[in-house]
């Protein structure tokens, strides 16, 4: 989440589990929402030869809800998510107001110099961000909440057999044991729930998503003290990866 906030600030940085309400983090199923603003869907995918996509917002409240859209592209730098900000997708409009018990969409749009994918490139990966702001109408003493949404967004390369290949390594920096997941594929891949097994136990990383790893890039996570204590070991790896269960080996890296 500190990653998501350096984003914002200085529109370089982002973490990809992704919504953030107040300083909480919050992303849920194939609907997104918070208070009375549900967003869908919470992921898109631009097959290829598609150039435009659309997201919908509804607001089930008796109140509109105002905010801004902005659109960055998503890379990942030193095992972290990174964000800068894009031209080559465009949303629209990026001022939203949306009227009481209705719905808006918000369009995505290609531009033309970004819609030519070599053969054999890996994916484009992006990161819509949508801030709902406060009402003008906030009485003095109430705290206005702000929710920020973080909808991630990929062009599917041509290639139809396109798939992410996971490398599992551990490694240790400033004394801290360290996992990492490099994507040596032409696809993202998703990670959701994920244990290790260190010796004869079994830990869980994370119940749900874990994060993303981009196609030549690794993510990065700090071990849990229960796995660090029993490190260096090689790690056995039990993860769901886009939807299907998977199991690796993480070796200890060198570097």
């Amino acid at each position: 989440m500190r990653s998501l906030r350096c984003a914002a600030n200085a529109a370089a940085r982002f973490t990809a589990l992704s919504m953030v309400l107040g300083t909480a983090g919050l992303m849920a199923g194939p609907l997104a929402h918070a208070a009375n603003l549900q967003i869908s869907p919470v992921s898109i995918s631009f097959q290829p030869g598609q150039n435009a996509a659309g997201i919908q917002l509804q607001n089930n409240g008796d109140t509109p809800l105002y905010g801004q859209v902005r659109v960055y592209a998503w890379d990942q730098r030193d095992g972290n998510d990174a964000l800068t900000p894009t031209t080559q997708l465009v949303a629209s409009p990026p001022v939203i107001e949306v009227a009481p018990n209705s719905t808006q969409t918000i369009r995505l749009v290609r531009r033309a110099g970004a819609q030519a994918t070599p053969a054999g490139a890996a994916e484009q990966t992006y990161r819509i961000l949508i801030d709902e702001l406060p009402r003008g109408d906030s009485q003095q003493g109430n705290v206005a909440i702000r929710l920020q949404y973080s909808v991630p967004a990929f062009v599917l390369p041509a290639d139809g057999q396109a798939a992410p290949k996971l490398e599992w390594s551990t490694f240790q920096r400033d004394g801290a044991w360290h996992l990492r997941a490099f994507n040596a594929g032409t696809l993202h891949a998703q990670i959701g729930a994920t244990s290790v097994r260190i010796g004869a136990r079994d830990v869980e990383l994370s119940k749900g998503l874990l994060g993303y790893a981009l196609p030549g890039r690794a993510r990065e996570w700090a071990l849990p003290p229960d796995v660090a204590s029993g490190m260096p070991a090689p790690l056995g790896i039990q993860a769901t990866v886009n939807t299907r269960p998977e199991s690796a080996s993480a070796v200890v890296a060198r570097d």
